[in-house]
C-alpha cells in the first residue's frame, strides 16, 4: 500500500484546477520524468471544462539509472525507455497504489469512479495506464500521450478481474519521438488490445517529437468532453 509519505501529501501537494460550477468529475493528470504537475495544470486550464477538477500531482524525487542516478522527480525508476529493459516492478506497484489513494479519494467525496479519468504524458501516461488497467473501480477513460504500458509481460493476468476491459483510450505520439520511440507506442496499442476492448483504442500519431502539439491537445480535450458529459 501506498506510505503516509506518498498518499496525502501527494494529492495536497498537487497543482489543481478546480471547476466553477459543481464539480461532478475528476480527471487525474500525470506528468513526466523530471518535470512536476505544473506545466500540466496549465495544459488543463486551457481546455477546461467547467464541472470538472484537475488533479495534476507532482512525483516524488528519486534517483533515477536513467539518468546515472541524478535524483529528480519520478512515479518510479527507470533503467532504459525500451520494451525488454529491466523495470522498476515494485516502484511501479507503489506509485499505482498512490494514484489509487487519490482515486478512492475522490469517490469517497462523491466522484463516481466512471466519472474520474487518469491521464499522463511520458512516464506519466505509463503510470495511468497501468493504473486504470490494475484498479478495481471502474473509470471513465485513459489519455495516455507518448507512453507505453508498464510491466507489458503481465497483462493480461495483472488486470485480474479486469472491471475496466471497456475502458476507452486515448493513446497519442510522436512520429519522430527520439525518447520513448513510436514503435514502443504501437506495440502498446497492440497489446492494449488484448487486454480491452480494441474498438474502444484510439491511436493517433503527430508529426512531431517527445512533446505535445494543439492538435494533440483538441484531441485530448474532445475526449475528455465525450467521456464526461454534463450531468
Amino acid at each position: 500500500m501506498c506510505g503516509n509519505n506518498m498518499s496525502l501529501p501527494l494529492l495536497d501537494g498537487a497543482a489543481t484546477v478546480f471547476g466553477t460550477q459543481r464539480e461532478t468529475a475528476v480527471v487525474i493528470f500525470l506528468h513526466g520524468l523530471g518535470d512536476s504537475g505544473h506545466a500540466l495544470a496549465e495544459s488543463m486550464a486551457s481546455i477546461r471544462l467547467p464541472y470538472v477538477k484537475y488533479i495534476c500531482p507532482h512525483a516524488p524525487k528519486m534517483p533515477v539509472q536513467l539518468k546515472f542516478f541524478t535524483s529528480m522527480p519520478s512515479w518510479f525508476d527507470l533503467t532504459g525507455l525500451n520494451p525488454d529493459d529491466t523495470e522498476d516492478e515494485a516502484g511501479i506497484k507503489k506509485a499505482a497504489d498512490c494514484i489509487k489513494a487519490i482515486i478512492e479519494h475522490e469517490i469517497k467525496n462523491g466522484i463516481p469512479s466512471h466519472r474520474i479519468i487518469l491521464g499522463g504524458f511520458s512516464q506519466g501516461g505509463a503510470l495511468s495506464l497501468y493504473t486504470a488497467l490494475t484498479c478495481h473501480h471502474k473509470l471513465g477513460g485513459v489519455v495516455a500521450l507518448s507512453c507505453w504500458l508498464p510491466l507489458h509481460k503481465s497483462f493480461p493476468q495483472a488486470a485480474g478481474r479486469n472491471v475496466n476491459k471497456d475502458i476507452s483510450i486515448l493513446q497519442c505520439h510522436g512520429e519522430m519521438d527520439p525518447v520513448v520511440k513510436l514503435r514502443f507506442g504501437v506495440m502498446t496499442s497492440h497489446k492494449l488490445k488484448t487486454i480491452i476492448n480494441p474498438t474502444n483504442i484510439k491511436f493517433i500519431t503527430y508529426l512531431m517529437q517527445h512533446c505535445t502539439c494543439k492538435e494533440e491537445m483538441a484531441a485530448v480535450s474532445n475526449f475528455i468532453a465525450e467521456q464526461l458529459p454534463p450531468v
